[in-house]
């Protein structure tokens, strides 16, 4: 019984520089930057979904753009018919004439949302790519750290930045990407 507290007072001393030492420190912060607007704004495939939401918003706007021309005259002949309609039936003009309005915005706010949540969804599958690159581009450059050049006040140089290797290893990978509407995507789960 002796020898085992001996033993543990001999552990315990061996523990203690151990303990007093405390956690070992945190590695140096290396860190390189990354300008995310740039590469979806310059690369291939940014350029390309850029197209096609502008293509798709030029759409929608057109078409809203010829329903509400049609509703406008619409609404102008119905100025006309008021002065001679019944009450009751003046009021079932009115109130069908702004059901269409309310529909025409609906619509107009349904649309826009399948583009948002397109363009979403495109940003989604450039980031999957994009990943692994900046993941490489840490490793090339020996850093531990990446950060968005808009969360960075000053840089005296841009020998941290790896926007331009970044944008040229997208354009490799993933030179375009087919936009399709729809809903927003889910949030992540964490």
């Amino acid at each position: 019984m002796n020898k085992t507290l001996i033993l543990a007072l001999a552990f315990t001393a061996m523990a203690l520089p151990a303990f007093a030492a405390g956690p070992p420190a945190p590695p140096a912060p290396k860190i390189v930057v990354i300008n995310r607007g740039a590469i979806l704004q310059f690369s291939k495939v940014g350029q390309d979904i850029a197209r096609q939401i502008q293509g798709f918003a030029n759409q929608a706007k057109g078409e809203v753009a010829a329903q509400g021309k049609a509703l406008q005259a619409e609404g102008q002949a119905l100025q006309q018919q008021i002065a001679i309609l019944a009450p009751d039936a003046k009021q079932k003009k009115i109130e069908a004439f702004q059901a269409k309005e309310a529909n025409l915005q609906g619509a107009a706010q349904r649309k826009e949302q399948a583009i948002q949540g397109g363009l979403m969804r495109a940003q989604q599958a450039v980031e999957v790519v994009l990943g692994p690159i900046l993941q490489t581009l840490m490793q090339q450059r020996g850093a531990n750290m990446i950060l968005d050049k808009n969360a960075v006040v000053f840089v005296n140089n841009n020998a941290f930045d790896i926007t331009p290797q970044a944008i040229d290893m997208l354009n490799q990978k993933m030179s375009s990407y087919k936009v399709t509407l729809g809903a927003p995507p889910a949030p992540p789960k964490k």
